[in-house]
């Protein structure tokens, strides 16, 4: 099974609009697995229901396509069935932030070490462009009869808050700075949260054009530094939470950052804390003899189930 690098000037074929963003996310997935020197036989692509949750069928590794707000809780079950493995999330905003927000949030407390790839361009564009969760106020798009009428939620702020330790943004068409985002995510250990201003020139092209989100981000002053030093000091933790929600703070619609706002080299990822526990992943838990015979005893599950 192997991976070829991309070459940016050619045509892939997909599914998806003419100039979609997500193939900018696939072209930068692609280079970023490569760079990060990882084994597609052991990388694994979850998505949930949505056009960005399409991409596992474009990428030579071992795809999930599962239900719309659940790519996280399955992302998680496979990381703790084989912590081996590196497994991405590829979905929506509106999969994500919408439906899927208590998961979201919820998968903050845990730190499992998932990588999670948000498309976001405010819209839910497999339905026909209604309006998700992350578009601004008072903005109007295709495929709703009025301007929202809803304040946005911020991703980023969010993350920080639940409990995420790698938080970063980029846009889909800024491809070198995104695979770079990409591969720190990978080698990151812990939960990690790329949200990616995505391209959609079908249902919101004014406001995710490659022109818009190339003259309306920058990327992070030069004298920010969103990485925790030492792990261990929360105090430095919390001071680094605090910079980059007040970055992120002074943000508008028309002027956002791209990078990485937060890093913190937690080490106590769920992971861990179960094999504290004395809790083996089931990779590890042997189910049958050398001759594929089983050795699992259910006698007590049985018992238990008896009326």
């Amino acid at each position: 099974m192997t991976i070829s690098l991309i070459d940016l000037d050619s045509h892939e074929e997909s599914d998806w609009c003419p100039q979609c963003g997500n193939s900018g996310i696939l072209f930068s997935l692609k280079n970023a697995i490569i760079q990060a020197g990882l084994d597609p036989k052991k990388v694994v692509d979850v998505s949930g229901i949505g056009c960005s949750s399409k991409l596992p069928n474009f990428i030579n590794v071992n795809g999930v396509h599962t239900l719309h707000g659940r790519a996280i809780p399955f992302a998680e079950g496979i990381k703790l069935a084989n912590p081996e493995l590196t497994v991405l999330v590829n979905a929506g905003d509106g999969d994500t932030y919408g439906i899927g927000v208590g998961h979201f949030i919820s998968a903050g407390r845990r730190n499992v070490d998932i990588k999670l790839l948000v498309h976001n361009n405010g819209v839910y564009g497999l339905t026909k462009g209604q309006v998700s969760p992350t578009l601004p106020e008072n903005i109007k798009v295709k495929g709703w009869p009025e301007p929202n009428i809803n304040a946005p939620i911020d991703p980023l702020s969010l993350a920080i808050l639940s409990g995420y330790t790698f938080v970063a943004r980029s846009h889909s068409y800024n491809i070198k700075e995104l695979t770079e985002i990409i591969v720190k995510a990978i080698k990151h250990k812990g939960l990690a949260l790329i949200d990616i201003l995505q391209g959609c020139p079908t249902y919101n092209p004014d406001y995710t054009s490659p022109s818009w989100l190339s003259t309306h981000t920058h990327p992070l002053p030069s004298n920010y530094d969103g990485v925790v030093k030492n792990p261990n000091d929360m105090n430095e933790v919390n001071e680094k939470k605090m910079q980059a929600i007040k970055m992120i703070l002074s943000e508008t619609i028309e002027d956002k950052h791209t990078g990485i706002f937060f890093q913190w080299e937690n080490p106590d990822t769920f992971e861990d804390r179960l094999l504290k526990r004395g809790i083996k992943p089931p990779i590890d838990i042997p189910i049958a003899d050398s001759e594929g015979r089983s050795i699992t005893d259910i006698s007590k599950i049985i018992e238990e189930l008896s009326i």
